[in-house]
């Protein structure tokens, strides 16, 4: 049993009951952009993710990473992604390091309260027995353990033939060219393995081009199953979707529905998605009890098709338009509808928020720098998010935002964001007692965080493992003793 589990268990079982505890249902989209959806903008059909934010809330300041790997890290642990996964950007198919099992995670702390967990999607934390989902606090797995571009590129390619392949370093992109990878991040580029689909602890199929058209549709149905099998006692599911990452995989009945883009079709399916599972809920007469989030790992690339109007930047970068995303929070009867937010609020928040909701009253002994944000969801009176957060990429502090201040550090400039979301202007100039406000707050940062991880004297360590090997071989023989060694992991 990991650290603090048992500590855990015990408080959570004197104080939760599933007639006081909501389902939740945690929807992650991949590179999903600031206004790729009806309620931030988007221009195309969203019919089901619209009614959510109409019933809901939309989070207008909330904030995730600049890439995929740490956005998941923080989710999971509650924390800034570098006090817990201090890698240089993405982990890539059979890294030596991923999530250390020695984490507490969200599922773990939902599954000590008597929560079903499950994941159904992408994980991107490690691809390594040691930092899968089945040993992380997940009951039941069922999805691709990284991105859907991180295989051999020939086959990915094909889906998309007018849309190039990013080229190059420092594009926040993982799996495609010759990328930006270290060598215990894992394979890059064209040397890497098949794509394994996994279920629980056994790779089940050596994933085909062909193949990543289904794969919405098909965890959306898993999902839907999970929430009938599981409505008599309360359950977390995490659905993070391959959608909408590049290359784009809609299903054939989506592909050209937009009339825009693959990538917007593709959107167009993700909508459809959320509609199943809110029907499902509603068939249940499960909604007036189930919390669900809708969001997105990072900001969309715009090189990709993906549209972050009006926030400046793209996915990779600590720009708005990198790091802001799309969230709506959506709990009939207790989240008040129509409503929005503009607290600064992050994916780290979702374990405090969520533990506090399962009445978690050990949530204190974890060392966290999310913030329950309950208070705000439900709209209570003097609700607050996070006064100061901190932008980082990779190993580095790029900006710090102090209520409607943002400073960009390495080039010091400062944005007003109520008044200038895009970035626009400049009044560094104007407000220096604010710089250096922002700037003594980074430095206080930098002493936990660091900028190098030799001077990070807050970071954890890494999960780690020797001679790590690919989950499924070029001729798509399953790793010789993965299923065993998943099965047998504490």
């Amino acid at each position: 049993m990991k650290p603090l589990l048992f500590l855990l268990s015990t408080f959570i079982a004197l104080h939760s009951s599933f007639s006081a505890t909501p389902n939740i249902v945690l929807i992650n989209i991949d590179d999903l952009g600031y206004a790729d959806i009806g309620p931030f903008g988007a221009k195309i059909s969203t019919p089901n993710i619209d009614r959510m934010a109409k019933e809901g809330m939309k989070l207008m300041s909330h904030y995730a990473a600049p890439v995929c790997t740490p956005s998941r890290a923080a989710m999971m642990t509650g924390c800034y992604p570098k006090r817990v996964l201090p890698i240089p950007g993405v982990l890539f198919p059979a890294a030596a390091v991923g999530l250390n099992p020695n984490a507490i995670t969200v599922a773990e702390v939902l599954k000590a309260g008597g929560y079903a967990t499950a994941c159904i999607g992408k994980w991107h934390l490690g691809d390594q027995p040691e930092f899968l989902p089945t040993n992380q606090g997940f009951e039941h797995y069922f999805g691709i353990p990284y991105s859907n571009d991180m295989g051999p590129v020939a086959e990915g390619s094909k889906s998309n033939p007018d849309q190039p392949l990013p080229k190059g370093p420092g594009k926040g992109k993982a799996g495609a060219g010759k990328g930006d990878a270290e060598p215990e991040t894992g394979i890059k580029g064209n040397a890497q393995p098949p794509l394994p689909l996994v279920e629980d602890h056994n790779v089940v199929e050596r994933v085909k081009a062909e193949q990543h058209h289904t794969f919405t549709r098909r965890y959306t149905e898993r999902a839907v199953k999970y929430i009938r099998q599981n409505q008599k006692q309360p359950f977390f599911l995490y659905l993070p979707h391959n959608a909408v990452h590049f290359p784009h995989y809609p299903h054939q009945d989506f592909m050209g529905k937009s009339g825009i883009s693959l990538q917007k079709d593709w959107a167009m399916e993700v909508d459809w998605s959320v509609g199943q599972v809110l029907d499902t809920l509603r068939e249940l007469k499960l909604d007036s009890n189930t919390l669900v989030i809708f969001t997105s790992d990072n900001g969309g690339p715009l090189n990709q098709g993906a549209d972050n109007t009006p926030l400046r930047g793209s996915k990779g970068s600590t720009l708005e338009g990198g790091i802001r995303v799309c969230t709506i929070a959506w709990w009939p009867g207790k989240i008040a509808a129509g409503s929005k937010t503009d607290a600064i609020t992050a994916h780290m928040d979702w374990l405090p928020t969520f533990g506090t909701l399962a009445r978690c009253k050990s949530i204190g002994e974890l060392e966290l720098d999310g913030k329950d944000i309950s208070p705000v969801l439900l709209g209570q009176k003097d609700a607050t998010g996070h006064d100061v957060f901190y932008y980082y990429a990779g190993f580095n502090l790029q900006a710090v935002r102090s209520g409607p201040w943002k400073l960009h550090l390495g080039k010091g400039e400062l944005y007003q964001l109520d008044e200038d979301i895009g970035e626009a202007k400049n009044v560094a100039a104007e407000h220096a007692d604010i710089v250096a406000q922002l700037q003594k707050q980074a430095e206080t940062m930098k002493a936990d965080l660091g900028d190098k991880t030799k001077d990070a004297l807050g970071v954890r360590e890494l999960g780690r493992v020797e001679h790590p090997q690919p989950l499924i071989s070029a001729d798509g023989t399953v790793r010789e003793g993965f299923n065993k060694i998943a099965k047998t992991l504490p």
